[in-house]
C-alpha cells in the first residue's frame, strides 16, 4: 500500500503515534497481577493509556531476566495520559481483573501494586481500604515504593500481538525499536486478546492504514 496517497484521516499506525501524549506528558503505573502477558492487553486496550511495557521489578537482583528472575516479579507499566484517565481508574481495573485474595505460589507472580510516589501509594492503601470493607476479605496484594524497573525480553513485549500471524511480525518490523510503545500496538495488543469495545475497534481501524491482509487477520480475531 502506498502510504502516501493516505487521506487526512487515514494515516500510517507512526503518524498516529506522533499525535499522542509524549513522556514527559504522561503518569505511570506498575503493577503485579500474575504472568504479565495479560494484564499488558487488557490495559492496552484502555483509552487514556499511551504506553504499556512487561518487566521485571520488586526484587534486588540488579539485573534480572526471565531465566535468573532471582526475587523480582513479573509486572506490567502502564503510561497513561492523566488528562484522560486517573491512577485510581487504573486501580480499578487491577483489582478487577486479578486474585487479590490469596497469595501466589511463586513470588515471580505475586500480586503487588509499586508506586511510582507517596501519592500514588496512599491512593493504592486507600483502595485496598475500600475493597476490604466492601468485600469483607483481607487483600493479600503487596503495596511497595518502585525501586528500579527492568523490561523484559522483547519476545514477552505484546505477545498477543507477536502471536497474531501476519500482524505482529509485519508490525514489529516496521516499528523497530519504537514497537514496545507504541500506543496504536499497544491498543491492537489488547484487541486482539479480546478487550475493548466494537466502536473503538472500529474507530482505530478507520484512522490507521493498515495491509489488506493485516485487516483480514486483525478482523479474525476480534
Amino acid at each position: 500500500m502506498n502510504h502516501s496517497s493516505a487521506d487526512a484521516t487515514t494515516a500510517p499506525a507512526s503518524e498516529q503515534d506522533a499525535r499522542t501524549p509524549t513522556a514527559d506528558e504522561t503518569r505511570t503505573a506498575t503493577l503485579g497481577m500474575g504472568c504479565f502477558w495479560g494484564p499488558d492487553a487488557r490495559f492496552g486496550a484502555i483509552e487514556g493509556v499511551v504506553r504499556t511495557r512487561v518487566g521485571y521489578a520488586g526484587g534486588t537482583s540488579p539485573t534480572p531476566s526471565y531465566h535468573s528472575l532471582g526475587d523480582h516479579t513479573e509486572v506490567v507499566q502502564v503510561e497513561y495520559d492523566p488528562d484522560t484517565l486517573g491512577y485510581d481508574d487504573l486501580l480499578e481495573v487491577y483489582w478487577t481483573n486479578h486474585d487479590w485474595g490469596s497469595t501466589a505460589p511463586k513470588r515471580q507472580y505475586r500480586s503487588v501494586v509499586l508506586a511510582a510516589d507517596d501519592d500514588q501509594l496512599a491512593a493504592a492503601e486507600r483502595s485496598r481500604d475500600v475493597l476490604e470493607e466492601r468485600t469483607g476479605r483481607s487483600v493479600a496484594t503487596d503495596l511497595e515504593r518502585l525501586e528500579a524497573f527492568t523490561r523484559a525480553e522483547d519476545y514477552h513485549q505484546k505477545y498477543e500481538l507477536r502471536s497474531t500471524p501476519v500482524v505482529g511480525d509485519e508490525l514489529a518490523t516496521r516499528y523497530g525499536d519504537a514497537f514496545v510503545d507504541s500506543t496504536v500496538v499497544a491498543r491492537l495488543n489488547g484487541f486482539v486478546a479480546g478487550h475493548g469495545e466494537p466502536s473503538q475497534r472500529a474507530a482505530l481501524f478507520e484512522r490507521v492504514e493498515l495491509e489488506p491482509t493485516q485487516r483480514s487477520e486483525l478482523q479474525r480475531r476480534f
